[in-house]
């Protein structure tokens, strides 16, 4: 008779293991199949495929593809005028108070037109869509990068129906951003783009894209710079949560193409006239056109230099706000 090792035990030793109650038990653990053979295949599981068949792509329906037409329904129009009466309107009144400046610039023009901005926070588009006139809001779009605002279902809904935002490629030139954005012009709506591109990631401007001038050129229509100051400080980029702080919206003269001008000469003049309109916010109307007459208007872009260097200039170009009373007293020391 030989000896048994230590520890070590024969299938025969255990004969419970395969028992008809412990194999009942185990056919109801989680993953285990307990549908009844009738319900085992198509359409009650999933349907087989011969082994060698190649499966399509799953059809997507987020980034730019995502369908934003129902966004511009009649009853989304309506939910979306209540929303932004309400949630919008104190929500940027309690963050920013804006003051809006320059709308007798644009009170003789009708739509279609688009509204080109700088970029700083998340917050510049609830901005623009409060303080452009109501005429004009009714039918108003937003140019939104698909990779952000359209990456997930809740983000999509909530962008196509708070903003009106339509997707667009950011990160390179799609012939279908374009068209989308084309077809909804043509069907006279206005559009709210940021040439940038993306959020200023030091508070300082960034080279605009030529997507807006393109598009004024296409369909014909005017061009409206605005600059957005005091956003940075709400919520810049890489801040969660935002801090209350005053905000200025100056709407500029209308830009039009010359006949014979394309994209790339026409961007520079938008790009120009927002320089013009920060200049304006930080000085004044008649100092902003003599620096502008003269080529002496400050450039957006801030000083070629260090990290710690451009924080300071940006700093100290900065208009003085006016203390109040309460801050004196809560003055050190």
């Amino acid at each position: 008779m030989s000896a048994q090792p230590v520890g070590e035990s024969r299938a025969d030793d255990k004969p419970w293991r395969k028992g008809p109650l412990v194999t009942a038990i185990k056919d109801r653990l989680p993953g285990r199949r307990i549908l009844p053979p009738r319900y085992s295949a198509f359409p009650f599981a999933a349907p087989t495929k011969p082994r060698h068949a190649q499966l399509l792509p799953a059809e997507r329906r987020l980034g730019m593809d995502y369908d934003t037409e129902w966004a511009r329904q009649p009853g989304a129009r309506v939910a979306r005028r209540v929303l932004q009466e309400t949630f919008l309107r104190a929500t940027i009144r309690g963050l920013a108070s804006p003051t809006v400046q320059g709308l007798d610039r644009i009170s003789h023009l009708d739509g279609p037109v688009i509204f080109v901005a700088n970029h700083h926070s998340h917050l510049d588009i609830g901005m623009v869509l409060r303080s452009i006139p109501q005429r004009f809001r009714d039918r108003t779009f937003v140019a939104a990068a698909s990779d952000y605002f359209f990456d997930k279902k809740w983000k999509a809904a909530a962008s196509s129906l708070l903003l009106n935002a339509v997707p667009i490629e950011r990160k390179r030139v799609s012939r279908r951003s374009s068209d989308n954005l084309l077809a909804l012009l043509h069907d006279n709506w206005n559009l709210v783009i940021f040439p940038e591109g993306g959020r200023s990631p030091d508070g300082w401007g960034q080279d605009h894209k030529p997507g807006a001038a393109f598009l004024a050129i296409r369909r014909g229509c005017p061009v409206i710079p605005i600059h957005i100051e005091g956003t940075d400080e709400v919520l810049p980029k890489g801040q969660n949560f935002p801090k209350r702080n005053p905000c200025t919206v100056t709407f500029g003269a209308a830009l039009r193409p010359s006949p014979n001008e394309d994209a790339r000469a026409f961007g520079p003049r938008i790009e120009a006239a927002v320089a013009i309109l920060a200049d304006e916010h930080r000085s004044d109307w008649w100092n902003a056109r003599r620096n502008a007459a003269s080529g002496q208007t400050p450039s957006l872009a801030g000083p070629e230099a260090t990290s710690w260097r451009r924080e300071w200039t940006r700093t100290a170009s900065k208009p003085k706000t006016p203390v109040t009373k309460s801050e004196k007293k809560r003055a050190w020391p």
